[in-house]
């Protein structure tokens, strides 16, 4: 076995992303701190073909030298937008059609392992801030709280490490 170069992973244009058939799926960033998850949350979007990125309230924005650290230009690739609130976001998502999925451990939540998204359906995940998680009023709107379980003696996952995990979940169940 050998690791493959970078001419070799075939990997596709900018150009050609934003004309790929995306996974229907957009990330809700409400009040993250760190750029550096911002930057993950786009990496991870291009990887896995996240049809959009919504950066809100405290959420910081591209440009932005922390968040192109980790982004590595996914910036450029993933469409994004900012709005001041997450929850009238959330509203106006809802009021789209989108089915709204809270990314939290709270009552009644659904095992992401048993969750089933519908091919012919949009979803939008929120995700929280670092150390609130996601505001009340939003898992309120929610159609879905999906919890990602875990196992050891810490009770959160990083908000970027949570995004990927279901970023892979959720187009493995619709596109693979």
């Amino acid at each position: 076995m050998r690791k493959l170069s970078m001419d070799e992973l075939n990997r596709i244009s900018v150009e050609d992303f934003k004309k790929e058939d995306k996974t229907p799926l957009c990330f809700v960033l409400d009040d993250i701190r760190s750029m550096n998850n911002v930057g993950s949350v786009f990496r991870t979007s291009d990887a896995f073909l996240i049809e959009k990125i919504y950066l809100c309230g405290i959420t910081g924005r591209p440009p932005h030298r922390d968040i192109e650290k980790t982004a590595l230009g996914a910036t450029e690739s993933v469409d994004w937008l900012y709005h001041e609130s997450g929850q009238e976001l959330v509203k106006q998502l809802k009021e789209e059609g989108w089915v709204i999925l809270a990314l939290e451990q709270a009552e009644n939540s659904v095992f992401l392992s048993d969750f089933k998204p519908e091919k012919n359906l949009k979803y939008a995940c929120i995700l929280g801030n670092e150390v609130f998680g996601v505001n009340d009023e939003i898992i309120s709107q929610a159609d879905y709280v999906i919890e990602i379980p875990q196992f050891g003696t810490k009770h959160s996952l990083n908000v970027a490490v949570s995004a990927g995990i279901l970023a892979w979940d959720f187009y493995s169940k619709i596109k693979l």
